[in-house]
């Protein structure tokens, strides 16, 4: 429960096509694009009946803010806390303090069985590189908390300094229970910075060009299209390249009621990165289901958008 947010703010301006030229829409579509009517319905109704809604949609091209709702609260977002520090493995791989091909045992990482494959495969020792890959493309707790234990959490908080974000951290390695001396939270952060960290990795400023290729190629292998992404029709396992020129990266992050997505979506008329998080009481599956609807809502309007 919480406070309702402020008035999602709505801004009005024209978008230029990120691909295919200056080709603009007919009025009566631009309008529609500008209005995200629909979205912004499905988030009062989930603010209205106590939940926190923070959520943030940037236009690549303008830079201009298409859409923001309390995008300055910091709210939990859970396994969405991986993206810093697969920025802190991908600077410390071209600056040579880490080797891409370094074993990892799991034996030297506690046990955690939250979410992931490694704990299923027989594999009992695999390579860092392949370690970054298993925590963006399914959230792989232990894969996480062995590059933690790699680089260290005061690493990756200098790193989120440096990338200029206050309102972001990554608190503490993945746990199967939280108790009273462990953190409340495995990460929090801000649908604003989220978006803003999307943003500049595409745009190749996340610490440096190669830095960022690495990490949106590694984001771009993601599993999870169940959220925003689920309007997108891509392969939840193939979709790097795209038959309808479709750009796509995210990530998500879930815990007892949370849900968070934070990417970017970029088509042949514009190109967006967006954050949603949805911190509600998770009393039920309709709950669930309405925040769900809340995330999937926003893909439809954010594909739109793009084409």
């Amino acid at each position: 429960m919480g406070t309702p947010p402020e008035p999602l703010k709505d801004p009005a301006s024209q978008r230029e096509s990120r691909r295919g030229g200056k080709r603009r829409l007919p009025r009566r579509a631009a309008a529609g694009r500008r209005s995200f009517t629909s979205t912004l319905k499905a988030l009062d109704q989930l603010a209205t009946a106590g939940a926190r809604v923070s959520v943030r949609i940037t236009d690549l091209d303008r830079g201009h803010v298409v859409l923001a709702g309390d995008d300055h609260l910091t709210l939990p977002v859970a396994g969405l806390g991986v993206v810093p520090l697969l920025i802190e493995v991908a600077a410390g791989i071209e600056a040579g303090t880490l080797d891409p091909l370094e074993i990892i045992d799991r034996e030297d990482v506690g046990p955690v069985a939250t979410v992931g494959i490694w704990q299923h495969l027989k594999a009992p020792a695999l390579p860092l590189v392949d370690l970054a890959v298993l925590a963006a493309s399914t959230g792989d707790a232990l894969a996480s908390n062995a590059l933690i234990a790699k680089v260290g959490l005061e690493a990756v908080r200098a790193r989120i300094e440096q990338l200029g974000m206050t309102r972001t951290a990554l608190i503490d390695a993945f746990r199967d229970e939280r108790g009273p001396d462990d953190a409340p939270q495995v990460a929090v952060g801000s649908a604003g910075e989220l978006a803003e960290v999307f943003a500049a990795l595409v745009n190749s400023q996340a610490v440096s060009p190669a830095v960022s290729a690495q990490v949106a190629e590694w984001l771009s292998l993601n599993h999870d299209l169940s959220l925003v992404a689920s309007a997108t029709g891509l392969d939840p396992f193939a979709h790097e390249n795209d038959e309808h020129g479709l750009l796509f990266i995210n990530k998500t992050g879930r815990d007892a009621g949370v849900r968070v997505e934070a990417g970017v979506l970029a088509g042949p008329r514009a190109g967006v990165a967006y954050a949603l998080i949805v911190c509600f009481d998770d009393l039920s599956i309709m709950h669930r289901s309405r925040a769900h609807e809340a995330f999937r809502t926003l893909g439809l309007d954010l594909m739109e958008y793009v084409f």
